[in-house]
């Protein structure tokens, strides 16, 4: 930001080259717009100073929320949505919105009611048990 304030200093010391006369109404414009300029330059520079210093603190904070959530949720949270064998789930189409939701195969073992989260109309699905100990989808159930 210091060119701001040789820019100005600039301006100021051609004003003193021109001899304006700051008595006069157009050196007191003159005069004043060179204050304001330097009002200006000194704003400037403390929100630049003050972003500065935001940035470093949204940095610190990033860093530390970053710990909390690997010593929540492990080094990378995303190696357990990779393998998605470990989780069993049902693709259904929504009788209402015709998107496809994946329900939690256990959510609909225990009769919970299930709810579109596209349309937020009641999605009403039965597990259909064609074979002994297994669903048509394969998993067993027991």
């Amino acid at each position: 930001m210091e060119y701001l304030y040789e820019r100005i200093a600039y301006l100021r010391g051609l004003a003193e080259g021109m001899k304006i006369d700051a008595s006069s109404d157009n050196g007191k414009l003159m005069v004043n717009v060179l204050e304001v300029l330097s009002d200006f330059a000194d704003a400037i520079n403390e929100l630049n100073d003050a972003q500065v210093e935001m940035d470093e603190y949204v940095e610190a904070l990033d860093e530390d929320l970053s710990s909390v959530e690997d010593e929540l949720y492990g080094e990378d949270e995303d190696e357990d949505f990779e393998d998605e064998e470990d989780y069993d789930y049902i693709e259904v189409e929504c009788p209402h919105c015709h998107e496809y939701v994946y329900l939690d195969e256990e959510l609909l073992e225990n009769g919970e009611n299930v709810v579109c989260p596209n349309c937020h109309e009641a999605i009403e699905y039965e597990l259909d048990y064609d074979c002994e100990g297994g669903c048509s989808c394969g998993h067993d159930h027991e």
